[in-house]
């Protein structure tokens, strides 16, 4: 059975009422009372309802976190990094696992609402939802338009695309490929692809882009690349993110292609896990850590008051890793 305000009342020695005073921090009471208090909700294992305390105008102390998914490195560690920092500040998350599917990540969004979540943390991929204009919470997007009331929290990818070119540029590459996602209007991400042709265009160093969509099956990816090493005379490809960099270097070596001799290559996302398990892989690394903390910052600001001014959109600097892929 669940202990009820009257077990831990009746443990502490106090009332029903002054242990909803402590629950709910309201008015004065002494510290030898809470100590009390707070030492039979532990003993009874006693789990104050965030509903309930919503309810009353009290905040649930929850934050929904929406993500294409967990299943990238990126999103993995930016999720634990979501998490580890919301703890310490006394939150708890929601995480939805979005996807593709436009209509799953509706679904979330009413679930979320009708949990009455503090606010909201939103990187997905399934653009044009108008219901985000609708929520009613405090939003921060990752890397994404959603609405125009809603901040953007980003790495440079301008920058990013730039230092890719600049880069491969000064490897020697001269028949370059960009591989990107869908590029969408309104997403910062495509920015990494105005930034990589500003820099090749200067330079008169002509370049193609291959779009393969995020979501495409490892294999399916592996097809199309495997269709660009072997029809097209390329030397220097630049991979938006770092799973298709590596997925190049792999078809790459089964059509003996050698890296970086024949072709240098490029990522872009720099996730511990890229640094731990293929440190050969030159990339941009995002400061996740650093995006996380200013998301959340701007979040708890709208939590506190809805309506604090706040930028359109903040943009953090990305750092070159340079690996044997280029050297």
């Amino acid at each position: 059975m669940m202990a009820t305000l009257d077990d831990i009342a009746k443990m502490a020695g106090v009332s029903a009422t002054t242990v909803s005073r402590v629950i709910n921090n309201y008015g004065s009471l002494s510290e030898k009372t809470k100590a009390k208090v707070f030492a039979a909700m532990r003993e009874l294992n006693y789990q104050p309802n965030s509903l309930a305390r919503s309810l009353k105008g009290k905040k649930t102390q929850l934050i929904g976190v929406i993500l294409p998914g967990v299943g990238n490195p990126f999103f993995g560690q930016m999720v634990q990094e979501i998490e580890d920092q919301l703890f310490k500040k006394g939150y708890r998350i929601i995480l939805c696992n979005a996807g593709d599917d436009s209509e799953k990540e509706r679904d979330y969004l009413r679930m979320l609402m009708a949990n009455r979540v503090d606010g909201i943390i939103s990187g997905s991929h399934n653009l044009g939802i108008e219901e985000y204009q609708k929520v009613g919470l405090p939003i921060i997007s990752f890397d994404r338009y959603l609405s125009n009331n809603i901040p953007i929290v980003s790495s440079d990818n301008f920058q990013g695309g730039r230092l890719a070119a600049q880069t491969l540029m000064m490897s020697g590459s001269k028949m370059m490929e960009i591989i990107t996602g869908a590029n969408r209007p309104n997403s910062p991400t495509s920015n990494r692809l105005k930034g990589f042709k500003e820099i090749l265009g200067k330079n008169d160093v002509e370049f193609n882009t291959s779009e393969i969509d995020f979501s495409s099956s490892p294999i399916i990816k592996s097809l199309k690349i495997k269709e660009i090493l072997s029809n097209k005379k390329v030397d220097g490809i630049f991979c938006t993110d770092d799973l298709t960099a590596l997925l190049v270097m792999q078809q790459a070596k089964d059509l003996g292609i050698s890296i970086p001799e024949d072709l240098k290559l490029i990522g872009y996302d720099g996730t511990n896990f890229i640094q731990n398990y293929h440190p050969e892989l030159t990339t941009i690394m995002q400061p996740i850590a650093d995006i996380v903390t200013m998301m959340i910052d701007l979040l708890l600001k709208r939590i506190d008051d809805p309506d604090c001014k706040l930028e359109s959109n903040y943009t953090l600097p990305v750092k070159l890793i340079t690996g044997a892929t280029t050297i």
